[in-house]
């Protein structure tokens, strides 16, 4: 079915983006696409599947899998104009290891419970890890709760869910321009907001069998946030 117009068209980035025919630039990724790139190497195993949830431009998934020839990297986004970027980059790159775009939108109860042999994939937990960008702060809470819900249905045992974006610690923000920025979130839209590690993921982690390893540091008060299943 055809996309219909709308008139209240979902924001879907909080910055000015270049376009280039199909492909969208993010000049955030262009910063920091090596620094985001290296902790994901780090965490992922040399070999497996990799699902990217809320790829955006397609340009985090591009960089990383080239790269990463062992990880075949599912990139999609539920957005149209940013799914067509994301089929874009791939075609660009003609990287045998980077596939997509698919539509996933994680607010979907069950969201992948129809995947099937045109993914690669096999039924129960195919994916080895589970990577999202700057996604849960631009959008509804609804969105981290379908991600961790989705992680501890698909991940293997031992996969790894990575998040990078900002968060708060113990309700307190890192910086001040932190707490700025989740406010301009909420002003924009009030189920949208930085969100605490331990007060709001720290749960959903739990119920879904999932452990917080590690915490890296990232430019811009940013952090790189991995969790692994057990």
């Amino acid at each position: 079915m055809a996309d219909k117009p709308d008139d209240h068209p979902r924001e879907i980035a909080l910055e000015a983006r270049t376009i280039a025919g199909e492909k969208l630039y993010s000049p955030s990724a262009s910063r920091n696409r090596d620094a985001i790139r290296d902790v994901v190497l780090e965490v992922m195993p040399s070999e497996g599947k990799i699902l990217e949830i809320g790829g955006g431009t397609g340009e985090h998934g591009a960089h990383i899998a080239a790269a990463a020839p062992g990880l075949t990297w599912h990139s999609g986004d539920p957005d149209p104009a940013s799914r067509a970027s994301i089929a874009a980059w791939i075609e660009d790159a003609g990287l045998a290891n980077l596939r997509g775009p698919h539509a996933v939108d994680v607010t979907a109860e069950d969201w992948g419970a129809d995947w099937g042999a045109d993914w690669g994939v096999e039924a129960g937990a195919p994916f080895d890890g589970l990577v999202s960008i700057n996604m849960i702060h631009i959008a509804p809470f609804a969105a981290a709760t379908g991600l961790f819900a989705g992680a501890g249905r698909l991940l293997k045992r031992g996969g790894v869910l990575f998040l990078y974006g900002p968060f708060s610690r113990e309700g307190v923000h890192s910086a001040p321009s932190n707490e700025a920025f989740n406010a301009s979130l909420k002003s924009r839209d009030p189920s949208w907001g930085v969100r605490d590690l331990e007060h709001d993921l720290a749960p959903l982690a739990q119920k879904n069998a999932l452990v917080r390893e590690m915490i890296v540091e990232m430019p811009a008060n940013n952090l790189c946030v991995v969790f692994r299943k057990q």
